[in-house]
């Protein structure tokens, strides 16, 4: 048996990652030996192919620019992948790749530990990748969402407060705001926000990006991103490690 497992992240301009680290610490405590979690920074997708043939290579996880478009270089999607339309976690298995979604595991984990009984609309800052994983999760307990995007028919010209102050969820699924660029904020009418809301940022870096402060000033309940970072993460390791039983 190989005793060289690679395992690695892909994305674009993605020097730090929470997900390095995670997995070497999750090497080191378990006590693997042969273990590798590298970084593999892709400027175009199809370079995922040379990912792919490196040699001992287990899995990937999959990160803002490429979880949708991975997805034509994959042999088989998991249910929620497919559902979804985006994977962020990769299984390799003798040349076979397989797609899942753990974004809307972990996502469900943050919404459910933190969801109010009247919180039962909700409002998607974006439409990417992430914000598909979010969208499945609110279908799947019959949320009902609204997405707000650049070029949806509510966007984020025409976003009032009124709108704001009827969907009591709010989950921002977007870059803006991530480090470096902590001066940026979403244009959001944040006065519409108040203590009945509950507002979830995806971003993990920095902890409080603006739109969590601004929304904070408000009364809001904010959560960041960084607990449904570390589900999605213990979830692609579960689907790594135990898949084969």
């Amino acid at each position: 048996m190989d005793s060289n497992k690679k395992l690695g992240l892909i994305g674009k301009n993605i020097a730090y990652s929470f997900s390095k680290k995670f997995f070497e610490n999750k090497f080191q405590k378990l006590m693997l030996k042969g273990y590798s979690y590298d970084i593999f920074d892709v400027a175009e997708i199809d370079e995922v192919l040379d990912v792919f043939s490196t040699p001992g290579i287990l899995g990937c996880n999959v990160t803002i620019p490429y979880k949708e478009k991975i997805i034509t270089y994959l042999d088989e999607l998991s249910d929620e992948a497919r559902k979804i339309g985006a994977v962020n976690c990769i299984l390799i298995e003798n040349g076979k790749k397989t797609g899942y979604n753990t974004d809307a595991f972990g996502f469900e984990k943050t919404l459910f530990l933190h969801k109010k009984p009247h919180q039962d609309m909700a409002l998607i800052l974006g439409n990417g990748g992430a914000a598909k994983a979010v969208q499945y999760v609110l279908d799947k307990h019959g949320i009902s969402a609204l997405t707000v995007a650049r070029t949806s028919e509510v966007n984020f010209e025409n976003l009032d407060k009124e709108t704001v102050g009827n969907h009591k969820i709010i989950i921002q699924c977007t870059p803006v705001g991530t480090f470096p660029h902590l001066d940026d904020c979403l244009d959001f009418p944040f006065e519409g926000l108040t203590e009945d809301h509950l507002v979830i940022d995806l971003i993990y870096n920095p902890n409080y990006t603006k739109f969590i402060t601004k929304a904070s000033e408000k009364g809001a309940k904010t959560v960041n991103g960084y607990y449904m970072l570390e589900q999605q993460a213990e979830k692609a390791w579960e689907i790594w490690n135990f898949q084969k039983k």
